[in-house]
């Protein structure tokens, strides 16, 4: 960039015209040339009216607004706008003269910044824990039940399991059903839920008696049971629990934790457990009356300001507040119980009850095809589509399949 100086015989500038400012970016740098220096110059040399061009280095300066007076100025004399001074000597813009006729100016130069390699989110590859399947979904389907579980997208593994087991001792009107929430891993999921069928299963067996107070206790012991065993195994983590255990048209549904069991009956949801969570009154006042205490963090009332659930299997650091014991509830399957969710709070979190019936109920009470599972994906959807970012998992039971007329 160039910038000219008007000299003051010039016909085309008057006299009054004397100082020249000399636009720069980012700042304006004004130079001003008193008229002595002018007529000094052009008494000199006798030479006609000429503008000259002061070429701007190639650098980003900045210079203070500074008038140039003749007695501080000797690069201005008489011979330094003669004509045959070429227009790159420059005495206020050279480098080598910068000191001497411009003093008092001040230089800096400006550094472009550093450039920012920002990583994208998405190319950040999250390494599996050791043992981890890396799995992200997980889909079973058959005439009597469908599950479908989903990787949350703030987790780096699948916490949740589920289990389902058949003709249970060659009965095909006896089956076991469970969806486990796990948390601070997938360990304890995956450890219950392949053992408590089996200890719930064998309780009953040992029960002398068909009342329910027998059966209750035979699912309370089958819960203890597997809790004692994990624990046994030293490993950390914990996970909430639902189940549902069919036996002669019975439904006995259990759970220890927020996960939750809701049936349909003729298309009206009916709940069949109750969370566990700090915040119910029942709950802390046990958790206070053991020494714990209960406080809300963001929103959320967590046990010893940890744990969100009051009950579930394992989770030995907080063992003197958590408790494996699950709430029981039984009863008769009858021609309007059309089907059973078993869920983890993933669902019910962003999904009321009565909500995920509406849902399910066409696809599962089709009478063409019902599709079960495509309902049970649709629900897992519909939470994501809310802003759930924790795993997902739903189980579809069909109690049509189970349904025993009762013989007096």
């Amino acid at each position: 960039m160039s910038c000219s100086v008007a000299i003051s015989s010039s016909p085309v500038f008057s006299p009054s015209m004397i100082s020249h400012t000399c636009k720069t970016s980012p700042e304006s740098l004004t130079l001003g040339l008193t008229q002595h220096h002018l007529s000094t110059s052009a008494a000199t040399d006798g030479s006609p009216s000429t503008v000259r061009r002061f070429h701007r280095v190639p650098s980003c300066l900045r210079m203070c607004k500074n008038e140039i007076s003749a007695s501080s100025s000797p690069g201005l004399d008489s011979s330094g706008v003669s004509p045959s001074s070429s227009s790159s000597a420059s005495p206020c813009f050279s480098s080598t003269l910068a000191s001497s006729s411009c003093g008092s100016a001040t230089f800096t130069k400006r550094k472009r910044p550093a450039r920012l390699d920002i990583p994208i989110l998405g190319s950040v590859a999250f390494e599996q824990p050791p043992g981890s399947e890396g799995k992200q979904e997980v889909e079973e389907e058959s005439d009597r039940y469908s599950v479908y579980c989903k990787r949350g997208r703030k987790r780096v593994e699948l916490e949740d399991r589920h289990s389902a087991a058949l003709d249970l001792r060659g009965d095909p009107q006896m089956a076991f059903f469970g969806i486990f929430d796990g948390h601070g891993g997938s360990k304890a999921a995956e450890y219950v839920s392949k053992s408590i069928g089996e200890r719930i299963l064998e309780e009953v067996a040992m029960s002398r008696e068909e009342a329910e107070i027998e059966v209750e206790e035979a699912v309370r012991n089958g819960y203890l049971k597997t809790d004692v065993e994990f624990l046994k195994e030293d490993v950390g983590g914990g996970t909430c629990c639902v189940t549902a255990f069919v036996k002669k048209g019975e439904l006995i549904v259990s759970n220890a934790g927020d996960c939750r069991a809701v049936m349909s009956v003729s298309g009206m949801a009916e709940a069949l457990t109750s969370d566990h969570r700090p915040s119910r009154d029942d709950e802390r006042d046990r958790i206070e009356s053991l020494g714990g205490y209960v406080d809300c963090c963001r929103g959320v009332w967590r046990l010893q300001g940890s744990l969100a659930v009051s009950r579930g299997i394992g989770d030995s650091h907080l063992k003197q507040w958590v408790i494996p014991n699950p709430e029981t509830r039984i009863i008769r399957i009858e021609s309007d119980s059309e089907f059973l969710i078993l869920a983890s709070d993933g669902l019910w979190d962003k999904v009321g009850n009565q909500e995920a019936i509406d849902m399910a109920r066409p696809l599962c009470m089709d009478s063409k095809k019902p599709s079960p599972l495509s309902a049970c994906k649709k629900l897992v959807e519909l939470s994501i589509s809310r802003g759930s970012m924790d795993d997902i998992s739903v189980m579809i039971i069909q109690l049509g399949h189970f349904f025993q007329t009762k013989v007096n």
